[in-house]
């Protein structure tokens, strides 16, 4: 099973609220030295069959179309490598 990673983000031109609000806390909680945060979204996509220019561009369709809103967001569409029997952890 394949996995696809499409990455939506503001447009820098775009204004980031949410971005600002954390770059100014983070100062607050003893993370000094960040000058810039912007937030964005990750979509993870599980693929049945292989990872061709095909499905690649019916994924890039969808990001377009549903994922992100081309008009202030840009995306990024990659193949992310899975590493069979292992697990993500969460740190504590």
């Amino acid at each position: 099973m394949a996995r696809v990673v499409v990455d939506v983000m503001l447009k820098p031109e775009i204004l980031d609220p949410q971005g600002q609000a954390v770059q100014r806390a983070l100062p607050r909680l003893g993370f000094d030295g960040i000058t810039d945060v912007r937030q964005g979204k990750r979509f993870e996509l599980e693929l049945e069959g292989p990872v061709d220019d095909a499905a690649l561009a019916r994924i890039r369709e969808m990001a377009e179309s549903f994922l992100a809103n081309t008009v202030i967001e840009d995306f990024t569409v990659r193949v992310e490598e899975s590493a069979e029997g292992t697990t993500a952890g969460a740190a504590s």
